[in-house]
């Protein structure tokens, strides 16, 4: 499998997207990933590297967690408090994240099912610092998945060996071109060799 879409290295059917993929669809560099799986913040929950010449393998539910990671680390939030937002995340296990919004509010991380739950909050006086919609996560990392499909499949068509027109594929169905065929009658025109122009045998 290449590195233009998700591969299929990973247990119990899981699929995983590999390292330069992952970058790729969250728009983050490969130092950041790797630095992010170092220090525990967010570590690949398909397959983790285990010494030199093993991959990381994200699923996608880590990728909507690396892309909240993202936007928080964007708008100004610390690391620490990113980190508290991907501990709500991964106790939601279950929850259509889709429909929800993640809400930064005091010293915690809450995850918000309805506007309605955001407004208490707001009204709660929680000291709310960030709200994502991850709806809108969700849907940036659909389209950079398509894009990325896209891409391999134009890159694989490219590559793709075209038919000869003229080869041995031709020759076995009887469909021989057609210059092939003038050739072919020319030849049968002209005299044997031994016979005269009449195509009767010369005399000794």
């Amino acid at each position: 499998m290449d590195d233009d879409g998700p591969t299929d290295e990973a247990p119990a059917g899981l699929v995983g997207y590999r390292g330069p993929q992952v970058c790729a669809i969250v728009g983050i560099t490969y130092r950041q990933l790797d630095y992010w799986a170092r220090t525990g913040l967010l570590r690949p929950s398909v397959v983790d590297a285990h010494g030199s010449g093993t991959q990381r393998l994200y699923s996608y539910r880590d990728l909507v967690e690396l892309k909240v990671v993202k936007q928080l680390l964007d708008g100004g939030v610390s690391l620490q408090r990113a980190r508290k937002a991907v501990e709500c995340l991964r106790s939601s296990l279950g929850v259509d994240v889709a429909a929800a919004s993640l809400v930064l509010a005091g010293t915690s991380s809450v995850l918000a099912h309805s506007d309605g739950e955001v407004v208490d909050l707001l009204r709660g006086g929680q000291g709310v610092l960030n709200i994502v919609p991850l709806a809108g996560v969700v849907g940036e990392l659909h389209a950079a998945i398509h894009e990325l499909d896209a891409s391999a499949s134009a890159v694989a068509s490219a590559s793709s060996p075209v038919a000869a027109t003229d080869g041995p594929d031709a020759a076995a169905t009887g469909e021989l071109p057609a210059k092939r065929d003038r050739t072919a009658a020319a030849r049968d025109r002209r005299p044997a060799v031994g016979a005269d122009h009449a195509g009767q045998p010369k005399s000794a």
